[in-house]
């Protein structure tokens, strides 16, 4: 079955960007020109997802606002001749269908997921966690669509971490089944030191079969309270088997201050129009040429 929609997440505080987070969705902080948001959505137009499901909360309307049409605006623009401008801004109203659906409680991102469930319906689909930017040649959900249709399974995206950063990240163990693909053994959510001896760490991107919708259901709340997403994930790879990715690309957590930074450092330098003088900039400032 083809994988037609996509899960976005956007429903999170954003406590770990105060207080830039207090009054503006963490995800509508720019990385360049653009929004998390608008790299993680069009992530997803590039691997061929047909609608996009948003999991939002209270106060996360300007999300909603940005990928909208805005009549006001559009006629200034062609007022002023900004045509580019106002083709680049109706070009992001017309990118996907997007619809949303209201988190009622902040019960963690398993909740967040379930939520989507009447919308979703009885198909797989995919989740992006809007604090994962992937800078890769292949978008990283286009490359596990590819596992995707070879295995009919659920996968998860993974990366390789440091053994002392293990337990900051979900944990997968299994065996190799091909080149970047593990069968999934054993998931743990951030285990203690010693634990494990896996270095194979879930970043934010799913693909999930919609088993997983009674198996959240019926999941208790874990670590703060929330139900946690991996506890569901176990069930599920018991139940029909799962597979862990390890995609090719580069893995930004913009949701963290350095990550942030990091990733404003690695698109900007790619910019089509700013990349080559701030690049410049860049060497001039680790050079100490500039202040």
């Amino acid at each position: 079955m083809k994988v037609r929609k996509a899960v976005i997440p956007v429903a999170g505080l954003g406590t770990r960007f105060l207080p830039a987070s207090k009054a503006i969705p963490k995800e509508m902080l720019t990385v360049v020109d653009r929004p998390t948001i608008q790299y993680i959505v069009e992530e997803a137009v590039a691997s061929g997802i047909e609608e996009i499901i948003l999991v939002t909360s209270e106060g996360k309307s300007a999300i909603e606002n940005h990928f909208d049409y805005d009549f006001e605006l559009d006629t200034v623009l062609q007022m002023k001749k900004k045509d580019k401008m106002a083709e680049e801004l109706n070009h992001i109203s017309n990118l996907i269908d997007i619809v949303s659906v209201r988190q009622k409680k902040p019960l963690g991102l398993g909740h967040a997921i379930w939520s989507t469930r009447n919308v979703v319906g009885n198909e797989p689909f995919v989740v992006l966690l809007g604090d994962d930017l992937v800078l890769s040649k292949e978008p990283c959900c286009l490359q596990m669509l590819s596992l995707f249709d070879e295995v009919h399974e659920s996968i998860v995206a993974i990366q390789r971490v440091p053994m002392d950063q293990t337990g900051q990240y979900g944990i997968v163990e299994g065996q190799q089944y091909k080149e970047r693909t593990y069968k999934v053994e054993k998931m743990i959510e951030k285990p203690a030191h010693g634990t494990t001896s896996s270095d194979m760490a879930i970043i934010g991107r799913y693909i999930l079969q919609p088993d997983i919708f009674p198996l959240l259901e019926e999941t208790e709340p874990g670590h703060g309270g929330e139900i946690q997403l991996t506890d569901a994930l176990l069930k599920l790879a018991e139940k029909r088997g799962m597979y862990a990715y390890e995609f090719e690309g580069v893995r930004f957590d913009a949701g963290d201050k350095l990550g942030y930074l990091k990733a404003i450092i690695a698109f900007g330098i790619r910019h089509p129009e700013l990349g080559d003088d701030f690049r410049k900039y860049i060497k001039d400032v680790a050079a100490g040429l500039e202040l």
